[in-house]
């Protein structure tokens, strides 16, 4: 049997990161079921959405071949997410009041406008390396604006000193995709995205620290009541 160079080794481990966070991205795709389960958007709004299409849709072209080579995964992670946000925002304009329908359209034009001046612009340089930078710093900036949303979720919870508002599940999923796409990046050298999803790992781990220490002292205060009603 011929031993596996370092290459060799380095690309297998990239890739089953990159597999292991296109598989743990479903469930940050699957959390806003809630809308079509409720048949109600309740006090949600839609711009998460929308902004998570862009953001999709920008990291979907920087990992296409005509922006970074070898970076397919990327590219198939964020294809499925986009055609995930494009669903749940249907959904969102199926069940919001009337007067949001337009407006969430507005947006949703404005959305494949914005991206589509990014793909011509970005096929007008012809230099590829200058075009990988332009595209991944864009993609780079916009992965760090969508991991820094959670920080008003913590602020919350901290304030609150409750977990209601930063589901578990969500939170584990955001923690093992950035970890996965941070282990991806590192093996494959490329900053654009080691760094937003390092900073994504970060952030869930605070998330999961604090949904186990406000969680276990929920449950310590209600034994500690139930206790108290008993003597």
């Amino acid at each position: 049997m011929v031993p596996l160079t370092s290459s060799q080794t380095l690309e297998i481990c990239k890739d089953a990161a990159g597999i292991a966070g296109n598989i743990f991205a479903f469930g940050l795709f699957l959390s806003p079921m809630r809308i079509m389960r409720n048949q109600s958007t309740e006090q949600f709004s839609g711009l998460p959405y929308i902004y998570g299409l862009l953001n999709c849709l920008i990291c979907a072209w920087y990992g296409t071949p005509l922006v970074s080579p070898d970076n397919l995964l990327v590219t198939t992670v964020n294809s499925v997410g986009a055609v995930f946000q494009i669903a749940y925002i249907v959904l969102f304009v199926m069940y919001t009041e009337k007067e949001k329908k337009f407006r969430i359209l507005g947006w949703i034009l404005t959305v494949f406008g914005l991206f589509a001046i990014i793909v011509i612009g970005s096929l007008l340089i012809l230099e590829l390396q200058l075009r990988r930078i332009i595209i991944g710093s864009l993609s780079c900036a916009s992965l760090i604006s969508m991991f820094a949303s959670p920080l008003f979720i913590i602020n919350l919870v901290i304030r609150t000193r409750s977990v209601e508002f930063m589901p578990f599940y969500l939170s584990l999923s955001t923690f093992l995709m950035s970890a996965s796409f941070f282990l991806y990046g590192t093996f494959s050298f490329d900053l654009f995205i080691y760094v937003p999803n390092g900073i994504g790992t970060l952030l869930g781990v605070v998330q999961l620290l604090l949904f186990a220490y406000y969680k276990s002292s929920l449950t310590r205060d209600s034994t500690e009541r139930l206790v108290a009603s008993y003597s």
